[in-house]
C-alpha cells in the first residue's frame, strides 16, 4: 500500500496527531505538555504557528509538526521539523524519509522553503543515524538557546 498524506486541519485530524505525537514524547521519555486545546491554538487561525501531516497506509503511520523559519545568513527561508513520529511497526520501512521529503515539498510550495533543520536529542542515537543518513550534520558552531515561559514573558514585561 502507498503512503498517503493529509495536512490536519480537522478535529479527528487533531485527535490523531495529538496521539502520535504523545507517543513520540512517550518513546523518548519526555514530557508532553502540549493538549488538545494548545494543538488546535497553533494549527489555525489567521496565522498558525505550525503545521501537522498525518502519514496514512490504512492507519496513521507517521506524523510531523513542521513550520517555517528564515536565515539572513541563507538569504532563504526553510522549514523547522519540531515532531517527527513513525509508528514502531513501520519503522525502517522509509516512512520518516517519506515524511520528511513531503514537509519538503509543502514548505517549498507555501514559503519557498529552501532548506530544513530539526534538533535531536542527545540520547536518541538511532534517530541521529536516520538523519544522517539523509544528510542532515550537526551544526557544530551552533548552540540552541532556549527562554523559559518566565523569562519569555518577563521580556514581553508581562512577567513584572
Amino acid at each position: 500500500m502507498m503512503t498517503e498524506f493529509r495536512t490536519v486541519t480537522t478535529e479527528a485530524d487533531v485527535v490523531l496527531l495529538d496521539r502520535a505525537l504523545r507517543a513520540l514524547s512517550h518513546d523518548l521519555g519526555d514530557t508532553h505538555e502540549a493538549g488538545l486545546d494548545a494543538l488546535r491554538a497553533a494549527l489555525t487561525g489567521t496565522t498558525p504557528a505550525a503545521y501537522g501531516l498525518l502519514a496514512w497506509d490504512g492507519d496513521v503511520v507517521g506524523a510531523a509538526l513542521y513550520s517555517p523559519v528564515f536565515s539572513t545568513a541563507r538569504g532563504a527561508a526553510g522549514v523547522y521539523v519540531s515532531d517527527l513520529w513513525v509508528d514502531g511497526a513501520t519503522r525502517g520501512q522509509g516512512v520518516g524519509q517519506s515524511v520528511l521529503a513531503e514537509i519538503a515539498r509543502r514548505a517549498g510550495k507555501l514559503w519557498q522553503a529552501e532548506w530544513m533543520t530539526l534538533a535531536v536529542y542527545g540520547h536518541s542515537t538511532a534517530a541521529r543515524r536516520f538523519y544522517e543518513r539523509l544528510g542532515f550534520a550537526p551544526q557544530e558552531s551552533v548552540t540552541q538557546m532556549r527562554l523559559s515561559q518566565a523569562g519569555f514573558e518577563r521580556l514581553k514585561g508581562e512577567g513584572r
